[in-house]
C-alpha cells in the first residue's frame, strides 16, 4: 500500500517537508525556495526578513512563561544537492522531489531526497507555526548556498542575530550530538592544451565506469568507497604501453560528492586492440575484487565508438595527466589524534573533464586542523604543477573547534539520557558544518549540532528514518522547553 509523506508522524514537519521539496532548491537557484519562505513567514503572521545575500530570518516571541530564557537560533540550509542516476529522466529545474515511503525509510525515485538540510528546515517551519509548544525567543535562520561554497553563512552580517545559543539541524546520526567539524578549501587545476586530429587506422572506444555508490565526501570519506575519477585514471594509466590516445574524459560532478559515474574516450592503433581490450579486462577484474564487498554494483564496459570525429590529447600531456591523477591523494588523508575513529584530512577529486582543448580538475579538501587543510591542499598543487597546470584555490571556509565544556551540551546530554535511556555520543564530524563561519562572527554564542539519521546524502541513495525524525523532533521540542534563563 502506498503510503502519504503528508500522513507521517510529526505530520507537521513531514508536511513542511513535503511542500519544500516541491520547490527546486540547487544551490546557487535558491530564489524560488527564499519567496517560499518569506511568504511562509507572512501565512504564519510572523515577521521575516532577507539579507544581502539571500538568508532568511524569521523571528518569533517567545511562549508564555517563556520569556525570560535565552534566546535560541535555529539554523538550517534552504539548499540541497541536485544528483541524479545517470537513467533518471528528471528535471530539477522544473520538478519536485518523486517521494516514496520504504519501510521506516523515505527515499526519492532516482535522486537525491534533499532530506539534507529539508529536514532541518521543516522542524524548523514546524516550531514556528505551532501554538502549543513551549519555547524562548526564536530566531529562525535559513541560509542559502551551503553545499557549493557556505556563501549564505559567508555574507551573514555580524549583527543579523540577536540570540544566545544555537542551534544547527544538520547532522545525520541521531544518536550524536556534533560540537566541531571541519574545514574545507576547493582546489581547481586547469591546462590548455592543442587538440590533436586524429590520425587514420586508429580505433574508438568508450570506457564507462559506473554503478557505484557515492556519498557524502566528508561523512563518507572514510568507508573506502569507490571515486569513479581515480579508477578511471587508473584503467587509462595501465593502457598507455598500448598505444593509448585519450579524446576525452568526463567524470563526477559536485565537489562534495564522491563521484560515482565517469567516461573516458580514447583510441588505438588497430594492431594493439585486442591486448587492450585484455588489460582493460584485467584491471577491471582486479578492481572489482578490490571493491567487492563496498561497491558491489560496480561496472566497467569498454564499448567501440563507430565514426567517431573527436581530436586527441598531446602524448606529453596525456602522459603528465594520467600521473598527475594517478598520484593525486584520494580519500582519507590524515585520522585525528585528539578523537578516536575521526578524519582529520581527506580529499576528494571531485570532477576531471577534459575536453576541445581544457583540463579541468576540481578537489574539496577537508580538516579540522588548518594547517594540515593547507597542506594537503599545497600537496594537490605541487602535483597538478607538474602536469604544467594552474591551480587556484578557492572557497576556504574554517572549521569549528570544540568546546566540551558549554552550558548547552550538558543540557542535551542530561536530556538525551533521560529521553531515550542511553547517552549520546558527542563528536566532531568531518563535514563542513556553517557554525564555524557563524562563530566568526558570534564568537560568545553557545553552539551544538544534532539531527535525525540520513543516509547517503548527496547521493541518489539518499535517504532518512522516520522513526528517526519522530527522535529528532521529541529532542528537540525538549530543548526548547529547557533552555537556561537569562
Amino acid at each position: 500500500m502506498k503510503i502519504a509523506i503528508t500522513t507521517l508522524e510529526p505530520k507537521s514537519v513531514w508536511g513542511n517537508f513535503n511542500e519544500l521539496n516541491s520547490i527546486p532548491r540547487a544551490s546557487k537557484k535558491e530564489e524560488r525556495v527564499i519567496a517560499f519562505m518569506l511568504d511562509f513567514a507572512k501565512r504564519i503572521g510572523l515577521e521575516a526578513e532577507k539579507d544581502a545575500v539571500g538568508n532568511v530570518l524569521i523571528r518569533k516571541a517567545a511562549t508564555a512563561g517563556m520569556e525570560g530564557r535565552k534566546t535560541v537560533v535555529l539554523q538550517s540550509h534552504l539548499d540541497m544537492v541536485h544528483q541524479k542516476n545517470a537513467d533518471s529522466d528528471f528535471d530539477f529545474d522544473s520538478q519536485g522531489i518523486d517521494m516514496y515511503v520504504d519501510g521506516d525509510w523515505v527515499k526519492a525515485r532516482g535522486t537525491t531526497l534533499g532530506a539534507d538540510n529539508g529536514i532541518g528546515v521543516a522542524a524548523i517551519m514546524a516550531l514556528l507555526a505551532s501554538t502549543d509548544i513551549a519555547h524562548p525567543a526564536l530566531e529562525a535562520l535559513f541560509t542559502i548556498d551551503e553545499e557549493t561554497g557556505m556563501t549564505g553563512a559567508k555574507g551573514l552580517q555580524p549583527d543579523f542575530l540577536k540570540g544566545d545559543i544555537l542551534l544547527n539541524l544538520d547532522t545525520e546520526e541521531d544518536t550524536e550530538i556534533d560540537i566541531g567539524c571541519a574545514g574545507g578549501i576547493d582546489v581547481t587545476a586547469r591546462r590548455a592544451y592543442t587538440v590533436e586530429k586524429a590520425d587514420g587506422g586508429l580505433r574508438f572506444f568508450k570506457l564507462t565506469v559506473d554503478g557505484l555508490q557515492g556519498g557524502h565526501s566528508g561523512m563518507d570519506i572514510h568507508k573506502g568507497l569507490g571515486n569513479a575519477n581515480k579508477l578511471i585514471a587508473r584503467l587509462l594509466f595501465s593502457l598507455e604501453e598500448y598505444g593509448l590516445r585519450i579524446s576525452k574524459i568526463d567524470g563526477g560532478g559536485l565537489r562534495n560528492a564522491i563521484p560515482r559515474e565517469g567516461v573516458a574516450v580514447f583510441a588505438c592503433e588497430e594492431g594493439k586492440v585486442e591486448l587492450l581490450k585484455e588489460r582493460v579486462e584485467e584491471v577491471a577484474s582486479f578492481i572489482k575484487q578490490e571493491y567487492a564487498i563496498m561497491e558491489p554494483a560496480l561496472r566497467v564496459e569498454m564499448e567501440e565508438v563507430v565514426n567517431f570525429e573527436g581530436g586527441l590529447v598531446p602524448v606529453d600531456v596525456q602522459s603528465k595527466l594520467l600521473r598527475a591523477l594517478y598520484v593525486a591523494p584520494n580519500g582519507v588523508y590524515r585520522m585525528s589524534a585528539g578523537f578516536a575513529d575521526l578524519v582529520e584530512t581527506s580529499n576528494n577529486i571531485a570532477r576531471v573533464l577534459v575536453k576541445d582543448g581544457e583540463i579541468v580538475v576540481k578537489c574539496l579538501t577537508r580538516s579540522s586542523v588548518e594547517s594540515s587543510k593547507m597542506d594537503l591542499a599545497d600537496t594537490l598543487k605541487a602535483g597538478f604543477e607538474l602536469m604544467e597546470a594552474e591551480v587556484s584555490f578557492s572557497g576556504d571556509y574554517p572549521g569549528w573547534t570544540p568546546n566540551p565544556n558549554s552550558e548547552i551540551l550538558d543540557l542535551l546530554n542530561t536530556l538525551y539520557s533521560d529521553l531515550f535511556a542511553g547517552k549520546a555520543e558527542v563528536v566532531s564530524c568531518h563535514a563542513g558544518l556553517e557554525c564555524g563561519l557563524l562563530g566568526r562572527y558570534y564568537p560568545d554564542m553557545e553552539m551544538i549540532s544534532f539531527g535525525p539519521t540520513i543516509l547517503g546524502a548527496h547521493s541518489p541513495q539518499e535517504r532518512v528514518s522516520i522513526s528517526s525524525v519522530q527522535k529528532f523532533w521529541k529532542f528537540l521540542c525538549a530543548i526548547l522547553a529547557n533552555i537556561p534563563h537569562k
